[in-house]
């Protein structure tokens, strides 16, 4: 007869390897924001432990996020599954109340004011109660995740958060959710679905490149000339030809209305901004209804793509090997701003340079396959999905927040996983992190 395991004893089956991965990127991020902001007057120890710098905060963040881990530990690993559905309906409540006693912090209002002066993101903790209950919902024995039901059912548990994150003014959170497509895919999503969603972004892309009028034209005569070839091949299959009818008339519109009508009148004039210059067009501010009162720039303010130039500047001085400890002339310089959360990466860049940098990113490489190995290895469905979530949120962040400082993406204001300043940003991704170590210590558990 098996042993039942004991949920006190956490250091046997717990993940050593995952747990020393993650204090060496909470090492890490303490020293990029250290030498960020780092300056010789007064003496060091008092500076770590003085509490009034952001690197100082952070130290005590990590001290507090470890104490959250090892409860989390000596926890029983059927309270994840007993209180999902109370947990994502205590952070949707939340995210609500940010609209009612919501602090608002750089334009986003999703900040929640706590005590000592510390702020609380809802937003932040809900992709956990999302991952917790998404898992429940796929493991239940009645849920079948091949039919549309259980499909449209999961996407409208993670779209409602999304939402909301998108009313509070916080667009790379809201995109963040994207990220269960992973669990879901793992699951029996068609692969159908991610190749429409891929084909979808490469047609908006196009519209930016290309002249609309042009593009439009083009997929006229290619869905014309799919037509006549059809006609002469299948002369009594009018489905097909009707499906090209139908997927040309959605290109159509997407081009020629729903592109231009999302960048002139949803978007804010310096988010359709960011977007075009990622591909190295200027946007017209003047078309853009929601700004169409501030549209002149006024005098002295930065252009839009000024933290990207500020960024790729820092990234490029840091060169092969990197300026060095505390040598930055960028980063030190306050010239990239947001330096100690979105652009984070640009202090590592310009100190330690390509091999500092491709290090780094080695070691998120050898995490996120660890992770991935865990997720694999679970007996119950609830903890695979969970873990695939993990892998997929964490994945999200560190491609866009990564891809954001050299350019290769909109800024969309996400944070470095473990690395970026933030007590919020910290908490939710040792909360991630530990619940899977729990969920895999008890690996050998069928959790529903």
């Amino acid at each position: 007869m098996s042993k039942t395991p004991n949920p006190n004893s956490f250091s046997k089956g717990t993940d050593l390897a995952v747990i020393i991965l993650y204090f060496t990127m909470i090492a890490i991020g303490i020293l990029c924001i250290f030498m960020v902001e780092y300056t010789s007057t007064g003496s060091l120890s008092n500076s770590l432990i003085g509490g009034k710098n952001s690197y100082s905060k952070q130290i005590y963040f990590a001290i507090f996020c470890t104490f959250i881990g090892i409860f989390i530990l000596l926890l029983d690993s059927k309270v994840f599954t007993a209180f999902a559905n109370i947990l994502y309906g205590g952070g949707i409540l939340l995210m609500l109340a940010t609209f009612v006693i919501g602090k608002n912090i750089n334009g986003s209002n999703s900040w929640i004011p706590i005590a000592g002066g510390f702020n609380l993101q809802p937003a932040e903790l809900c992709k956990i109660f999302t991952a917790l209950l998404l898992a429940k919902f796929i493991a239940k024995p009645e849920t079948d995740f091949t039919k549309i039901k259980s499909q449209l059912i999961a996407v409208g548990m993670i779209a409602l958060p999304a939402a909301l994150s998108i009313m509070q003014h916080e667009m790379g959170l809201a995109l963040v959710y994207s990220a269960f497509i992973f669990a879901m895919y793992r699951e029996g999503l068609p692969p159908v679905i991610l190749i429409v969603v891929l084909s979808f972004a490469i047609l908006v892309i196009a519209t930016l490149l290309m002249d609309p009028s042009l593009l439009s034209l083009m997929l006229t005569i290619i869905a014309g000339i799919f037509i006549l070839f059809l006609i002469k091949r299948f002369k009594r299959n009018k489905f097909k030809i009707l499906l090209v009818i139908g997927i040309w008339g959605i290109c159509f519109g997407t081009v020629k209305f729903a592109v231009p009508y999302i960048f002139n009148n949803v978007f804010e004039c310096y988010q359709s901004t960011r977007i075009y210059s990622m591909i190295g067009k200027e946007y017209d501010c003047s078309q853009n209804k929601k700004s169409a009162a501030t549209a002149i720039k006024k005098k002295g303010k930065k252009p839009d793509d000024y933290n990207v130039k500020q960024s790729k500047i820092a990234i490029g001085s840091g060169g092969f090997w990197g300026r060095g400890f505390l040598k930055g002339t960028q980063t030190r310089g306050k010239y990239v701003p947001e330096q100690n959360t979105d652009f984070i990466f640009t202090s590592l860049g310009e100190a330690f340079g390509f091999v500092g940098t491709a290090s780094f990113l080695l070691l998120y490489l050898f995490f996120l396959f660890r992770l991935i190995r865990i997720a694999e290895r679970q007996r119950s469905t609830f903890s695979r999905v969970y873990a695939y979530s993990v892998v997929g949120i964490f994945f999200f962040h560190i491609a866009v927040n990564i891809s954001m400082t050299i350019g290769l993406f909109p800024v969309v204001g996400i944070p470095l996983p473990l690395i970026s300043y933030g007590g919020s940003s910290l908490l939710t991704f040792t909360i991630l992190v530990f619940i899977l170590l729990r969920l895999d210590a008890d690996r050998q558990m069928v959790i529903r």
